[in-house]
């Protein structure tokens, strides 16, 4: 699993906020990860009929962050239904598209992985319109559905799924060389698909072309070092014929480690 929300306002105490300000300021602070504060700018927001759709959408997206901290089911059940009352009619463009994330996030979040795929694969594309880094997290969302959609599934039936994967980290990295998420996808979908000569190229060129990323490689690199080292090169040992397995991967680590070194900033 790669690692895998965003600017403070600071509440002045006592004064009166509008409607609008209490929605912007729950934005703010969910963004921050703040999110006792901004739930209680979003439940303010909730009282006014002007922005209590779009405080409820923040909500729900506040809730859902909350449950992934706490695994309590009861911030799963307030997530969802604090989505399922939102009236999506008098949302903006960006407010609907916040809506699509967060019940993509809550099936999944409820282990409904094909759902959650299916509703993050809707808004891959108008998830650009939220900026760079929203629509990477809704790529690396809609790619670990599918992951975990497919390790449900028999051997033999995952490589479609994967194919789609790697499809899509294609496309995504020849109009964004420094995505992240693209970056570990594409030879982790490699990967999932069975073919582990292709998957160690393809880590290997997202670990070079990781300088590209706004921080400079260093969470994609740690990530793609995970998959290399506990993955495609134990897969690659354990299929190689009449050989000590032990000494191969040793050989084999000693090689990536080798390349890491002579790449290393």
């Amino acid at each position: 699993m790669p690692a895998i929300l965003l600017l403070v306002a600071v509440v002045l105490g006592g004064a009166p906020v509008r409607a609008g300000d209490a929605l912007a300021e729950a934005r703010r602070l969910y963004n921050q990860g703040q999110y006792d504060a901004a739930e209680r700018a979003a439940r303010d927001a909730v009282k006014v009929p002007a922005t209590a759709d779009g405080a409820r959408v923040v909500l729900g997206r506040i809730q859902l962050e909350r449950y992934r901290q706490t695994a309590a089911p009861s911030d799963l059940a307030d997530a969802i239904e604090a989505l399922r009352a939102v009236d999506a009619r008098p949302l903006d463009g960006h407010e609907r598209l916040e809506l699509a994330v967060g019940m993509g996030e809550a099936l999944f979040l409820d282990d409904r992985f094909g759902a959650a795929a299916a509703l993050f694969e809707s808004v891959l594309d108008p998830s650009v319109v939220l900026g760079a880094g929203a629509h990477e997290r809704v790529l690396d969302w809609w790619a670990t559905a599918i992951d975990r959609q497919a390790l449900a599934q028999p051997a033999e039936d995952r490589r479609p799924l994967y194919d789609r994967v790697a499809a899509r980290m294609t496309a995504e990295i020849a109009r964004n060389a420094g995505s992240a998420s693209a970056g570990y996808w594409l030879p982790a979908a490699v990967r999932g698909g069975g073919n582990l000569e292709e998957a160690m190229n393809q880590a290997t060129a997202a670990w070079v072309r990781a300088s590209l990323a706004p921080d400079r490689g260093a969470t994609l690199r740690a990530d793609l070092d995970r998959l290399v080292v506990q993955g495609i090169l134990p897969d690659r040992a354990a299929r190689l014929p009449g050989r000590d397995h032990a000494q191969a991967l040793a050989g084999m680590m000693g090689e990536w480690e080798a390349f890491k070194g002579r790449w290393a900033r």
